[in-house]
């Protein structure tokens, strides 16, 4: 399977809106990190980026790239913020929304598309960062078969379903990827 980053646009709204439904298994990969929004809640994010793309304000969402096969169907998402503009770094995540993609190779092949981009695009960022929790084993996997190296160990930092679970985080600079 071929996959690719592009840009959200007006077309992929109703998938989009569908594959985020509060009811959709990936979410409970997502709990310590990001509040479930509610079908109303996700309705006016969706409405919001539509407003957007409307106004062609297309710079409004480069910090998310969608990640599609080759028939363009929407499989993933990910994402990035600047975790420090004084020290130009840039935190990364990924939200896969095909559950049953979760332990396939592609997620290898879309993150370190990620990279790359934010790298090429972003010459001046020197480090990429990239959080996870303990119970979150592919994604753990993931960031030490891309090279990111472990940084930190945060005990019983989240917690799902009334337990405590570790956050981890992970690292890359920009020297050190370009060896990869």
């Amino acid at each position: 399977m071929k996959i690719y980053l592009r840009n959200i646009e007006l077309v992929d709204l109703e998938q989009y809106l569908y594959l985020n439904h509060p009811k959709r298994k990936f979410h409970e990969l997502n709990w310590p990190y990001f509040k479930q929004k509610t079908e109303k809640e996700l309705k006016n994010y969706v409405d919001l980026i539509k407003k957007e793309l409307l106004k062609n304000k297309k710079n409004s969402f480069l910090f998310k790239k969608l990640i599609v096969d080759s028939d363009d169907k929407i499989i993933w998402e990910v994402n990035r913020y600047r975790k420090s503009k004084e020290t130009l770094w840039m935190e990364i995540w990924v939200v896969i929304f095909d559950e049953t993609l979760w332990w396939k190779w592609i997620w290898y092949i879309a993150l370190k598309k990620w990279i790359n981009e934010i790298f090429q695009v972003h010459p001046k960022i020197v480090r990429i960062w990239l959080t996870t929790w303990s119970w979150n084993t592919w994604m753990i996997k993931l960031s030490e078969k891309l090279g990111l190296k472990k940084e930190a160990v945060y005990k019983k930092a989240r917690i799902v379903k009334w337990k405590y679970y570790d956050s981890i985080s992970y690292w890359i600079l920009r020297e050190e990827w370009k060896n990869k």
